[in-house]
């Protein structure tokens, strides 16, 4: 479906009157920087089983498949360059017409372009914490002793678990600091997700009872759509694009 140029100067409009935007994230971001998603239609979890792979259970009982699986995912993030989305975003922050990012992303690429307020409710894949002494490990190392080793061990002798959110943990801090930021945001963007996920979907009708406007970008269409002002309904990319254009003539024009 094409973009219709009248939604596209709808959104615009939005974002430069809010006042206070924030912009919640998913993978579909992600997935034009060659990472690949877990709920579309080719996503990861259609392949494999997410309780055996990517949860606190699984990780626990048999690290080593965890690792298996995951290690080259997490490298070929670290090793992934930020889209025209990602900077957009860090573009309209550097504007001040957002805020900052909540993202369900955990690849860094949000940072990478240049955002400076990044609230990851998903947690990061840059890192590992030790599940004995707490000790911190960066992403090379863990991927390191995982080729070598299978798994990675911290000095003491315990799993070192990245930092990321598994099935059967509960959310970041970040996630509350989200709820808070989104019921007194003016208007929320939401992009590249199916808000579908529970409770980060929540933040959209969250945000809609508190007064915000609710702009969404995405390919397909999603649960919430009914409380958007406006829908952008087609690929990021070249939303980001359009977007983007338009509202530069709008910033430089004063």
């Amino acid at each position: 479906m094409s973009l219709k140029p009248k939604a596209l100067r709808a959104a615009a409009s939005l974002l430069l009157e809010a006042g206070t935007s924030w912009a919640l994230t998913g993978a579909g971001v992600s997935t034009p920087s060659g990472i690949p998603d877990f709920r579309g239609r080719d996503g990861l979890w259609r392949k494999y089983d997410p309780e055996r792979v990517s949860s606190l259970q699984g990780f626990l009982e048999n690290p080593e498949e965890f690792y298996a699986f995951w290690i080259w995912r997490f490298e070929r993030m670290r090793a992934a360059r930020p889209n025209p989305v990602h900077e957009l975003l860090a573009w309209l922050e550097g504007q001040g017409i957002l805020q900052g990012v909540i993202t369900q992303n955990i690849d860094g690429l949000h940072q990478a372009a240049g955002s400076r307020r990044v609230l990851e409710v998903h947690g990061s894949a840059r890192s590992g914490t030790c599940l004995g002494c707490g000790r911190r490990y960066p992403l090379g190392w863990i991927a390191s002793r995982a080729k070598e080793e299978g798994v990675a061990r911290c000095g003491c002798g315990a799993l070192v678990k990245p930092d990321v959110v598994l099935f059967g943990e509960e959310l970041s801090p970040d996630f509350e600091l989200a709820r808070q930021e989104v019921m007194r945001a003016g208007c929320l963007f939401v992009l590249g997700s199916s808000l579908s996920v529970w409770p980060v979907a929540g933040l959209v009708p969250l945000a809609a009872r508190h007064g915000a406007r609710i702009v969404i970008a995405n390919r397909d269409p999603t649960p919430f759509d009914g409380l958007a002002t406006v829908l952008l309904r087609g690929e990021l990319l070249e939303t980001a694009e359009l977007l983007r254009r338009e509202l530069e003539v709008r910033v430089a024009g004063g």
